[in-house]
Formats: C-alpha cells, sequence, structure tokens
C-alpha cells in the first residue's frame, strides 16, 4: 500500500475562537501523523455563512486541510471527525485518484 494525497474540509462549531479551532484541527491531523503520514499547513477560512441550515446553525468555521496517508488511516480520520459534536460538516477528497 502507498500514501494517498487528500484534501479535508471540516465545518465546525461557529462559537470556536481562533485557538480552539487550531486546537481541534491538530488533534486531528494528529490521527495522520501518528500513522506516518504528512501534513500540510491548515487553510483556516474563517467563519463563514452556511448555504443551508445545519442542526440549527446558520454559520460555521471552514478549516481546509490537505495531507497524505494510507487510505485506511483517512478513513479513520473521517469516522473520529464524525463523532464530533464540535464538527458540523466533513469532506475528504483523494487528491491523485485517477
Amino acid at each position: 500500500m502507498s500514501a494517498h494525497k487528500y484534501e479535508l474540509m471540516f465545518i465546525a462549531d461557529p462559537e470556536f475562537d481562533e485557538r480552539a479551532l487550531k486546537k481541534l484541527t491538530d488533534e486531528y491531523m494528529e490521527t495522520v501523523t501518528k500513522a506516518g503520514g504528512t501534513v500540510e499547513d491548515p487553510d483556516f477560512w474563517g467563519r463563514r455563512k452556511l448555504a443551508y441550515e445545519i442542526d440549527g446553525k446558520t454559520e460555521g468555521n471552514y478549516v481546509v486541510v490537505n495531507y497524505s496517508c494510507e487510505p485506511a488511516v483517512s478513513d479513520e480520520l473521517d469516522r473520529v471527525l464524525n463523532l464530533n459534536d464540535s464538527v458540523v460538516r466533513t469532506k475528504i477528497l483523494r487528491k491523485d485518484a485517477k
């Protein structure tokens, strides 16, 4: 198996300040680095209006992170992100797909 490149976008609770958002992002990206993957610097887009209301929220903090790892590690990252109530939505795209 070889590492693949991925792009993660997630929307976190709009109440999070910048420090809390960075801490949350770092905690999740540890899943990748502990398994031998690499993570590029996260791109914090800040608080933005959602296209539609999700769980009573109309805004969210957007974060985009590019990383490389084994497919199983990316699956685990997706699983743990979806367990967190502070994470409103997630989307992981494989960047090197044919």
